[in-house]
């Protein structure tokens, strides 16, 4: 018997469609922004989130390419030269992401509080890890990685080091996360962003600002961190806060910074799985507790967005095991409603969520800070 043929035409969305890329590098960037309101946020209050989860390998992407892009058209890194960089794992994945669009090998110094899924990433990118053993005396983990740096940089004279800390490259590269945001919602009012190597804060925000004179900049940073003026300390978060001091930080550009402890950040990254199946790591849990309290506080027109760097895929075995935030007491435990508050970052050292509201500098400090705590 002879059955006519039926053609499924599924019912496209609305709006406007990606266009087809032909090399993963293509992916990066126009990343969507979602509204995160009740039941994370008060009735009636919310925010936007910029889901940069969303790249190939997250928020660093941006700044990978654009790194490695400006540094082969100036001459600095010759075709097929080996990429060489500290990191914690999200621009390990942005330089994996580099590599093979432009053709260059990349090795990442990392410590061994790189997640084993990050690192069978990393690996599988094609990627060389190197993994320090031990804290440096003085500048703990992140000075022992910067100095194996510099050895495999003296063992391979043609390699090149992005030096994300320092770059400037760096901060131009999140141009263009600001000039989508600027599409995408309009206007900003306040931008609330996590802080480690300062690139995505200064680029972004100083975009912003000049297309929004009045806009505000909320620093996240973790507790333990010295990048406003705190002393150093032990620190289990990755992906923001420092215990050296970045030239790329833009101290003058933020109003007010937060300082978020990790309990603090896993509550508010796990509530936002279950609330809005929108999440990501320790930077994603720490800006969404702080954009949360200002859409409270702050009047209901102002337009808040907050930048999500990641996604929650490397922190399957940290932020969402119980038994790892058990054994790290992190579980059965409610942020306070509000924020301590301190009337400068040199008043007292801080162990809990605070927030200060007069910036300047950061206290001075040797760029190699004493700490054993782990640094992006």
């Amino acid at each position: 018997m002879h059955h006519p043929a039926h053609t499924h035409i599924p019912v496209l969305p609305r709006g406007r469609a990606r266009q087809p890329m032909r090399t993963p590098a293509g992916l990066v960037g126009d990343t969507p922004v979602l509204w995160i309101a009740e039941p994370f946020t008060a009735a009636g209050r919310g925010f936007w989130a910029k889901l940069e989860g969303l790249n190939p390998g997250g928020l660093k992407d941006r700044a990978a390419l654009h790194m490695v892009h400006a540094a082969r058209s100036r001459g600095q890194l010759r075709p097929g030269a080996r990429i060489v960089e500290s990191s914690s794992g999200t621009l390990g994945l942005g330089l994996a992401l580099a590599g093979s669009a432009f053709g260059h090998p990349v090795t990442v110094v990392t410590d061994p509080g790189m997640e084993p899924l990050m690192s069978g990433l990393l690996t599988a990118y094609g990627a060389e890890i190197e993994v320090v053993t031990e804290p440096h005396p003085v500048g703990g983990w992140q000075q022992a990685r910067l100095s194996r740096v510099e050895d495999v940089l003296a063992a391979d004279p043609g390699a090149w080091h992005p030096n994300q800390y320092d770059n400037p490259d760096n901060v131009a590269a999140y141009a263009p996360l600001a000039r989508e945001l600027a599409v995408q919602l309009d206007r900003v009012d306040t931008l609330v962003v996590s802080v480690g190597t300062g690139g995505h804060s200064a680029g972004t925000a100083s975009v912003l600002r000049r297309l929004f004179p009045g806009l505000r900049l909320v620093g996240v940073d973790s507790t333990g961190s010295t990048i406003f003026g705190q002393p150093a300390a032990p620190r289990l978060m990755r992906g923001l806060g420092s215990s050296v001091h970045p030239r790329n930080v833009a101290h003058h550009l933020f109003d007010e910074v937060h300082w978020v402890a990790a309990r603090d950040a896993v509550w508010a990254a796990r509530r936002l799985a279950r609330d809005h199946y929108a999440t990501g790591g320790w930077s994603v849990g720490a800006v969404a507790l702080v954009a949360r309290w200002l859409a409270r506080t702050l009047p209901a027109a102002d337009r808040i967005v907050a930048v999500f760097p990641d996604g929650p895929q490397r922190y399957v075995g940290t932020v969402y095991d119980d038994t790892y935030c058990r054994d790290h007491g992190l579980l059965d435990h409610t942020p306070a409603d509000d924020p301590d508050e301190i009337g400068h970052p040199g008043e007292r050292t801080v162990t809990r969520w605070t927030r200060c509201a007069h910036l300047g500098a950061p206290l001075a400090q040797d760029a190699t800070a004493q700490t054993n705590g782990v640094v992006r």
